[in-house]
Protein backbone atom coordinates (compact mmCIF):
# COMPACT_ATOMS: atom_id res chain seq x y z
CA UNK A 1 0.00 0.00 0.00
CA UNK A 2 2.87 2.38 0.73
CA UNK A 3 4.16 2.29 -2.88
CA UNK A 4 0.63 2.92 -4.15
CA UNK A 5 0.24 5.88 -1.78
CA UNK A 6 3.55 7.37 -3.01
CA UNK A 7 2.56 6.94 -6.66
CA UNK A 8 -0.82 8.54 -5.99
CA UNK A 9 0.72 11.36 -3.98
CA UNK A 10 3.14 12.14 -6.82
CA UNK A 11 0.24 12.44 -9.29
CA UNK A 12 -1.87 14.48 -6.87
CA UNK A 13 1.01 16.94 -6.41
CA UNK A 14 0.88 17.57 -10.16
CA UNK A 15 -2.91 17.94 -10.34
CA UNK A 16 -4.02 19.64 -7.15
CA UNK A 17 -3.25 23.08 -5.81
CA UNK A 18 -0.95 23.08 -2.77
CA UNK A 19 -3.90 24.08 -0.58
CA UNK A 20 -6.07 21.23 -1.92
CA UNK A 21 -3.23 18.74 -1.48
CA UNK A 22 -2.73 19.82 2.14
CA UNK A 23 -6.46 19.43 2.69
CA UNK A 24 -6.44 15.93 1.15
CA UNK A 25 -3.55 14.88 3.37
CA UNK A 26 -5.44 16.21 6.40
CA UNK A 27 -8.58 14.30 5.40
CA UNK A 28 -6.52 11.14 4.91
CA UNK A 29 -4.94 11.43 8.36
CA UNK A 30 -8.28 12.25 9.99
CA UNK A 31 -9.97 9.35 8.20
CA UNK A 32 -7.30 6.95 9.49
CA UNK A 33 -7.83 8.21 13.04
CA UNK A 34 -11.61 7.78 12.73
CA UNK A 35 -11.19 4.35 11.12
CA UNK A 36 -9.03 3.23 14.03
CA UNK A 37 -11.63 4.53 16.49
CA UNK A 38 -14.61 2.93 14.74
CA UNK A 39 -13.14 -0.30 13.38
CA UNK A 40 -12.87 0.44 9.66
CA UNK A 41 -10.03 -0.58 7.36
CA UNK A 42 -7.17 1.88 7.88
CA UNK A 43 -5.66 1.46 4.41
CA UNK A 44 -8.99 2.09 2.69
CA UNK A 45 -9.64 5.12 4.89
CA UNK A 46 -6.16 6.50 4.09
CA UNK A 47 -6.62 5.98 0.35
CA UNK A 48 -10.17 7.33 0.16
CA UNK A 49 -9.17 10.38 2.21
CA UNK A 50 -6.19 11.02 -0.01
CA UNK A 51 -8.21 10.74 -3.23
CA UNK A 52 -11.55 12.19 -2.13
CA UNK A 53 -10.89 15.52 -3.90
CA UNK A 54 -8.94 14.17 -6.89
CA UNK A 55 -11.39 15.93 -9.24
CA UNK A 56 -11.97 19.04 -7.12
CA UNK A 57 -9.62 21.31 -9.04
CA UNK A 58 -11.17 20.45 -12.42
CA UNK A 59 -12.91 23.43 -14.09
CA UNK A 60 -16.71 23.38 -14.01
CA UNK A 61 -17.02 22.86 -17.75
CA UNK A 62 -14.77 19.79 -17.56
CA UNK A 63 -16.72 18.40 -14.60
CA UNK A 64 -19.92 18.75 -16.61
CA UNK A 65 -18.37 17.23 -19.75
CA UNK A 66 -16.89 14.30 -17.82
CA UNK A 67 -20.18 13.65 -16.05
CA UNK A 68 -22.13 13.66 -19.31
CA UNK A 69 -19.54 11.49 -21.10
CA UNK A 70 -19.80 8.91 -18.31
CA UNK A 71 -23.61 8.83 -18.12
CA UNK A 72 -23.83 10.57 -14.75
CA UNK A 73 -27.37 11.85 -14.56
CA UNK A 74 -27.23 15.58 -14.01
CA UNK A 75 -29.81 17.26 -11.84
CA UNK A 76 -30.64 20.95 -11.94
CA UNK A 77 -28.72 21.57 -8.72
CA UNK A 78 -25.54 20.10 -10.26
CA UNK A 79 -25.97 22.10 -13.45
CA UNK A 80 -26.23 25.26 -11.33
CA UNK A 81 -23.43 24.19 -8.95
CA UNK A 82 -21.11 21.95 -11.01
CA UNK A 83 -18.60 21.81 -8.14
CA UNK A 84 -20.93 19.22 -6.59
CA UNK A 85 -19.94 16.90 -9.43
CA UNK A 86 -16.37 16.61 -8.20
CA UNK A 87 -17.39 13.66 -6.01
CA UNK A 88 -19.05 11.44 -8.66
CA UNK A 89 -16.50 12.56 -11.27
CA UNK A 90 -13.82 11.82 -8.67
CA UNK A 91 -14.87 8.17 -8.81
CA UNK A 92 -14.18 8.15 -12.55
CA UNK A 93 -10.84 9.93 -12.10
CA UNK A 94 -9.82 7.58 -9.26
CA UNK A 95 -10.57 4.58 -11.48
CA UNK A 96 -9.08 5.85 -14.73
CA UNK A 97 -6.12 7.89 -13.55
CA UNK A 98 -5.17 6.21 -10.27
CA UNK A 99 -6.19 2.60 -10.92
CA UNK A 100 -8.56 2.36 -7.95
CA UNK A 101 -11.03 -0.50 -8.23
CA UNK A 102 -12.03 -1.07 -4.61
CA UNK A 103 -15.78 -0.39 -4.45
CA UNK A 104 -15.60 0.76 -0.81
CA UNK A 105 -12.95 3.37 -1.56
CA UNK A 106 -14.84 4.54 -4.64
CA UNK A 107 -18.08 4.78 -2.65
CA UNK A 108 -16.39 6.91 0.02
CA UNK A 109 -15.14 9.26 -2.71
CA UNK A 110 -18.64 9.37 -4.24
CA UNK A 111 -20.46 10.37 -1.06
CA UNK A 112 -17.93 12.62 0.67
CA UNK A 113 -19.53 15.91 -0.40
CA UNK A 114 -23.30 15.57 -0.21
CA UNK A 115 -23.64 12.38 1.76
CA UNK A 116 -26.43 10.11 0.68
CA UNK A 117 -28.64 7.17 1.55
CA UNK A 118 -27.18 3.75 2.37
CA UNK A 119 -23.76 5.04 3.35
CA UNK A 120 -21.24 2.56 4.74
CA UNK A 121 -18.98 3.02 7.75
CA UNK A 122 -16.13 4.09 5.46
CA UNK A 123 -18.44 6.53 3.65
CA UNK A 124 -19.36 8.16 6.97
CA UNK A 125 -15.71 8.30 8.01
CA UNK A 126 -14.51 10.09 4.87
CA UNK A 127 -17.57 12.38 4.81
CA UNK A 128 -16.89 13.44 8.40
CA UNK A 129 -13.09 13.54 8.03
CA UNK A 130 -13.56 15.99 5.16
CA UNK A 131 -15.70 18.12 7.46
CA UNK A 132 -13.34 18.25 10.45
CA UNK A 133 -9.80 17.83 9.10
CA UNK A 134 -7.25 20.06 10.87
CA UNK A 135 -7.26 22.76 8.18
CA UNK A 136 -10.97 23.45 8.58
CA UNK A 137 -11.88 26.58 10.52
CA UNK A 138 -15.50 27.60 10.66
CA UNK A 139 -17.86 28.36 13.53
CA UNK A 140 -18.72 25.10 15.28
CA UNK A 141 -15.91 22.94 13.89
CA UNK A 142 -14.40 22.36 17.36
CA UNK A 143 -17.75 21.10 18.67
CA UNK A 144 -17.98 18.74 15.71
CA UNK A 145 -14.44 17.47 16.32
CA UNK A 146 -15.38 16.72 19.92
CA UNK A 147 -18.43 14.75 18.74
CA UNK A 148 -16.15 12.46 16.71
CA UNK A 149 -15.07 10.69 19.90
CA UNK A 150 -18.59 10.27 21.26
CA UNK A 151 -20.18 8.54 18.29
CA UNK A 152 -19.79 8.64 14.55
CA UNK A 153 -23.49 8.64 13.72
CA UNK A 154 -24.20 11.55 16.07
CA UNK A 155 -21.23 13.41 14.63
CA UNK A 156 -22.33 12.86 11.03
CA UNK A 157 -25.88 13.92 11.89
CA UNK A 158 -24.51 17.12 13.42
CA UNK A 159 -22.48 17.75 10.25
CA UNK A 160 -25.60 17.28 8.12
CA UNK A 161 -27.52 19.67 10.38
CA UNK A 162 -24.78 22.29 10.25
CA UNK A 163 -24.53 22.00 6.46
CA UNK A 164 -28.27 22.35 6.00
CA UNK A 165 -28.43 25.31 8.38
CA UNK A 166 -25.62 27.06 6.52
CA UNK A 167 -27.16 26.40 3.09
CA UNK A 168 -30.56 27.64 4.25
CA UNK A 169 -29.05 30.79 5.76
CA UNK A 170 -27.30 31.45 2.45
CA UNK A 171 -30.50 30.66 0.52
CA UNK A 172 -28.41 28.18 -1.46
CA UNK A 173 -29.59 25.12 -3.32
CA UNK A 174 -29.63 21.91 -1.29
CA UNK A 175 -28.74 18.65 -3.00
CA UNK A 176 -31.40 15.98 -2.51
CA UNK A 177 -28.67 13.44 -1.63
CA UNK A 178 -27.95 15.47 1.51
CA UNK A 179 -31.56 15.36 2.61
CA UNK A 180 -31.85 11.65 1.76
CA UNK A 181 -28.60 10.92 3.60
CA UNK A 182 -29.74 12.74 6.72
CA UNK A 183 -33.12 11.01 6.67
CA UNK A 184 -31.53 7.59 6.16
CA UNK A 185 -29.17 8.21 9.07
CA UNK A 186 -32.03 9.30 11.34
CA UNK A 187 -34.01 6.17 10.43
CA UNK A 188 -30.95 4.02 11.11
CA UNK A 189 -30.42 5.64 14.50
CA UNK A 190 -34.02 5.15 15.71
Amino acid sequence: MKNMDNRILTKLKQRLSPKRLTHSLGVSETAVRLAARYGANLDKARLAGLLHDCARDMPNNLLLQTAEANAIVLRDVERRAPMLLHAPVGVIVARQDYGITDPEVLSAIRWHTTGGPDMSLLDYIVFFADYIEPGRSFPGVESLRALADRGLEEAVLAAYDQTLGHLMAERALIHSDTIEGRNALLLKMK
